[in-house]
Parts: structure tokens; sequence; C-alpha cells
């Protein structure tokens, strides 16, 4: 999904070549060593977001009361994004 979404073409193009030492020689293989990096760092963030949240789901479905309040305070956060995108409105 990342390697074809736009922002991230953009950041490989605007930022990687930042990097390369031309005067060492084989650009193509540097670009795909931080393209290898990125990677690797990228996946290693998105594992520990998922094991984390994982976890947290796991101990709020141990308590169905916990889950409800969960369930209750996102319902309440939800009604005040809406109440406040009414009385902001559009400016124009």
């Amino acid at each position: 999904m990342g390697a074809t979404n736009p922002k991230s073409i953009v950041f490989f193009v605007a930022v990687l070549p930042q990097f390369v030492a031309y005067d060492i020689g084989s650009v193509p293989l540097q670009m795909a060593l931080l393209g290898l990096v990125f990677f690797v760092i990228a996946l290693a963030s998105d594992s520990a977001w998922a094991f984390t949240a994982g976890t947290a789901r796991n101990w709020f479905a141990r308590n169905p009361h916990r889950l409800a309040r969960m369930s209750a305070g996102g319902g309440a956060m939800m009604i005040g994004l809406g109440g406040t995108l009414v009385l902001t409105g559009n400016k124009s």
C-alpha cells in the first residue's frame, strides 16, 4: 500500500537523493538500500503499533464494563466533534 501512495513516492523522489553519495557509485543500489532501510523502520514501527493496539483491545475486552465505557467515550467524542463542526461552520 505504501509503494503506491503518492505521498510516499514524493518522499522517495524528494528526500532520498539527498543522501546518495554520487562519488561512491552505484546510485540505484544506494537508493535501493535507503528504500530498504525505510521499509524496515516502517515495518518495525507499524508492528509495534499493531502489537500495542492488540494488547489494549484485549485489556479492554476482558471487562465488558470497561469496553462499554470506551465505546461511550468514543461516541461522546464524535458528538463533540460534530457539535464543533456545526458551531464553527463555513466562515466564507
